[in-house]
Order: C-alpha cells, then structure tokens, then sequence
C-alpha cells in the first residue's frame, strides 16, 4: 500500500469514526441490552438471573398485554392513514397560495409541531374540558349533552388521535408541500390544454408523482404512532378502564414501576420488533404500489 494511499484510508476511517463510536454506543449497544435483559429476571438496574423465555411466556398469560397491544393497534388505525391524508389536502391547497400569504399559512400550520407535548396536552384538555371547554359546543351539537372525553371509553382514543393529528400534521405538510414543488409546470399545462379537468390532472399526475413522498410520510407515520405514550400518559394515563393502555406505557409501569427490567424489555422488545416488521413491509408494500 503506498503512502497516498494509506493517507486516504486513514482519512475515511478518521471520517466515519465518530459516526460509528455514536451508532455503536446509542443505539446498538442498547438494544443489545434490550435484548440480553428480556431473558433474565433483572430488576431495571442491576443483572439477573437468566430465565429464557419466561418473560415472553408471562405476557402472553397477562391481559394487560394483549390490551394494550389492541389499543396501540386501533391508535394506528385512527391516526396513520387520517394524519397522511389531512397533509396531503392541506398541502395541496397551501401549494396554490403565492408569496407571504403562504408563508403565513405554513407558519400556522407547522406551528403546533414544534410545541412540546405538555403543551399541546394541557391547550387540548382546556378546548375540551367538559364545563368550559369550547368543543363541547361541537360535541353537544352532535350528541345532545357535553362529554368528559378523556374519562370515556368510547371517546378517549379517538380524541388521543385527534390531538396528535393537529399536534404533527405541520411535519407532513412540509413533506408533502416539497414533493408538490418538484412536479413541473409544464406536465400541468400540457394537460389543460388537451382539455383535462382538475381532478383529472390530479389522479394522472400529481397522485404517481407525489406518491413516493406518500409512502414515506405513510411509513413515518407508522413508526412514530407505534410508539405511542406522551399523549396517552399525560391525558388519560391510559384509562379509563385501559381503553388507553399502550404497549409503551406497558413498558414504563414494568421497568420503571414495578422494577421488573427483564419484563419491561420484554415488551419493548416486542415493540421493537413490530415496528421493524411492519414498517419494512408497509414501505417494500408501497414502493410496489407505487411502480
């Protein structure tokens, strides 16, 4: 190996070391430990005894299991496709307006997305609070009587969801706002001359091209939603009667509570593995769709 060449692999290695030192020590080695840890009767800190799978045993005796992962389910539900497909209108309405008006636009949009959690929270539960709360005129609207939406089984996931959609939508708008810039004029001129209507122009053309940035926002979205427990921790606590409980609050009471650490990771190991699997077949499933 000659001395240029030993320059520039020392270079490179110097170059990516810093990258690999922070990927190994904040992310592979946890998850090493996540792992370890769900075999063993460890408390949250300190080591164990090693069971094998006793933990994965124990959880599927143990309804709080099983309801909290229906509920991080039906969460998804509620929020992945609504969350994609409210950026997705709005950004194609933002896109229309010119100058400082859409700047203006954007800005109160993306607003809520930089709030912290607590804030959004406390904003949300003053909007919906069953005496004064200015939503219940809607809710009294529709039902007939004001709601305590977050101590209802029926009503406080779908409220949860309501919350994170206006708490991240900004995100997705942006995506989708720099997807729509990328699609030339010219494609939409060409249609309107050879007589094309809106929605034809956008079931053509603006739908195939945008629908990469679709998928990613789909997938995004996915992989947040999964982990799920700011919201539900802060407004309900995952009641009432655990029509709220997630898996990632399942985690917390575990470890952080009851110092089961090798139960805890147990979970989070299962969560873990959810979202690998279903994000990687949600994306390989729509990058197919979008060929």
């Amino acid at each position: 190996m000659t001395s240029e060449r030993r320059t520039k692999t020392l270079t490179a290695v110097l170059m990516i070391a810093p990258f690999v030192i922070t990927y190994l020590t904040v992310f592979a080695y946890p998850v090493y430990k996540m792992f370890a840890l769900s075999f063993t009767d460890a408390p949250l800190i300190g080591e164990g005894r090693w069971i094998g799978f006793a933990n994965y045993l124990k959880l599927l005796n143990q309804k709080l299991f099983f309801t909290s992962v229906w509920n991080t389910g039906y969460f998804v539900l509620l929020t992945v496709v609504p969350n994609t497909l409210v950026g997705l209108g709005l950004a194609l309405m933002v896109v229309r307006l010119k100058g400082w008006l859409q700047s203006l636009v954007l800005v109160l949009f993306f607003l809520p997305y930089i709030l912290p959690v607590s804030v959004v929270t406390q904003i949300w539960e003053w909007v919906l609070d069953q005496q004064f709360g200015i939503a219940q005129y809607v809710i009294e609207l529709f039902t007939g009587r004001r709601i305590s939406v977050f101590r209802d089984p029926i009503w406080a996931m779908p409220m949860v969801a309501l919350v994170t959609v206006w708490w991240t939508n900004g995100f997705n708008l942006l995506l989708f706002i720099a997807g729509l810039r990328n699609i030339p004029a010219d494609y939409y001129e060409a249609a309107m001359l050879d007589g094309a209507t809106r929605w034809q122009c956008f079931r053509r053309i603006t739908w195939p091209l945008i629908w990469p940035v679709t998928a990613l926002v789909l997938t995004l979205q996915l992989i947040l939603q999964l982990k799920i427990f700011d919201q539900v921790y802060l407004m309900t606590e995952g009641g009432p009667f655990n029509s709220t409980y997630v898996l990632l609050q399942l985690v917390y009471r575990e470890a952080f509570r009851l110092n089961h650490g090798g139960l805890g990771s147990a979970v989070a190991v299962f969560l873990f593995l959810i979202i690998v699997t279903v994000s990687v077949l949600q994306y390989q499933l729509l990058r197919v769709r979008g060929r």
